[in-house]
């Protein structure tokens, strides 16, 4: 389980990587928090990196989604 201190830290992860998401894509916005939440449970906890997965995730959403 995630402390509090990095829940927030995914948070703020993903506002950054998603502030050009229109926020009716709810669906690429959670597919690129899913990609950032596998990291840190796998235990990745490096702001850098996990800025890094979430950029590459934004990527690689489905294009459905876009």
């Amino acid at each position: 389980m995630l402390d509090v201190g990095t829940i927030a830290l995914l948070r703020t992860i993903l506002d950054e990587v998603c502030e050009s998401v229109p926020p009716y894509d709810a669906g690429v916005r959670a597919y690129v928090a899913s990609r950032i939440l596998e990291a840190a449970t796998r235990g990745e906890t490096r702001p850098d990196l996990l800025k890094q997965i979430g950029q590459e995730a934004l990527s690689r959403a489905p294009t459905m989604w876009r």
